[in-house]
């Protein structure tokens, strides 16, 4: 391993999980838990205090659930990458966190090369959705654009013409999960050209991450 290790605050109320997943993490020279919380006000006070780097957050706290709390956490953390891990299968918690600018959302039975994986790409700028919660991304997609054609009147009704043919491609690559790192050697151009490219797209397509371009571009494809 080279460089320190990811710093993760875990939120979650049940103890024997924070403790299950702190023991897990903990094994592993990659991360280093520095921070439990069991509810969202704890949970804003050490991502204050501590700046972690990625916070696992369960949906289900007592008085305001985790989607609720991403906007506080963003706040006093804005470097941190937010992942869900929670037990809940509803589409619309997918939509509000994507909405709520989460990098991943994944399911408690998630194995832990899972978890892990998506903490690294977490870092590297790339998004992680549990296997079992694809097949609801489009209609997640569908619930963000509703809430955001209610906001605001839609100028283009196909704003993915805007894009450059390059875009496009990139685009499909972000569907994909591929990180920055990644797309750049598939296409043989300098990461620092992709990540260019990923705020024009984002910036055209009037999303603000890189999961809602994917979900935006499944609910084309699909």
């Amino acid at each position: 391993m080279t460089g320190a290790p990811i710093r993760v605050l875990v939120v979650d109320d049940h103890t024997l999980f924070r403790r299950g997943l702190k023991a897990l993490l903990d094994g592993d020279e990659r991360f280093t838990v520095v921070g439990e919380a069991g509810d969202a006000g704890e949970a804003q006070r050490q991502a204050a205090a501590l700046q972690p780097d990625v916070i696992l957050l369960d949906n289900h706290l007592p008085g305001v659930n985790g989607v609720d709390a991403l906007a506080g956490l963003r706040e006093v953390a804005p470097e941190a990458r937010v992942l869900m891990l929670t037990v809940s299968e509803d589409e619309s918690d997918l939509a509000a966190a994507l909405r709520g600018g989460a990098r991943g959302y994944l399911l408690k039975t998630a194995d832990s090369d899972l978890l892990a994986s998506a903490i690294e790409r977490a870092m590297q700028g790339a998004s992680t959705i549990s296997p079992e919660m694809t097949g609801k991304l489009v209609n997640a997609f569908q619930t963000l654009r509703a809430g955001a054609d209610a906001a605001e009147p839609a100028v283009d009704a196909d704003p993915i013409h805007s894009l450059s043919p390059r875009e496009q491609q990139i685009l499909s690559h972000i569907a994909r999960g591929a990180s920055n790192k990644e797309i750049a050697r598939a296409l043989d151009i300098a990461e620092t050209t992709v990540k260019i490219h990923v705020q024009h797209i984002l910036r055209k397509l009037k999303l603000s991450s890189r999961v809602q371009a994917a979900v935006y571009a499944a609910a084309r494809t699909g």
